[in-house]
């Protein structure tokens, strides 16, 4: 952000404490690289990504890959 923005196909993680704006903003970064024709994956550690609110947002949510894991292992075999 301000310098390039963030990193093309790598994974990044968004953490914070709780109603900080995390999804918000990570949902906006995810509408942004659809536009451009970005492919992008959500992983929702905690089952709470509300799809109608990321439409809003301008996500293409048929487009996005998304992994509600149960567990940190879970996680990281993505």
């Amino acid at each position: 952000l301000g310098i390039g923005g963030l990193p093309r196909g790598r994974v990044v993680e968004i953490y914070g404490p709780e109603s900080s704006g995390k999804t918000t903003l990570t949902l906006s970064v995810i509408a942004e690289a659809q536009k451009v024709g970005g492919t992008c994956a959500f992983i929702d550690a905690e089952h709470a990504l509300d799809p109608a609110y990321a439409e809003r947002l301008g996500v293409r949510v048929d487009d996005l890959l998304v992994s509600q894991p149960d567990t940190g292992e879970q996680a990281l075999e993505i």
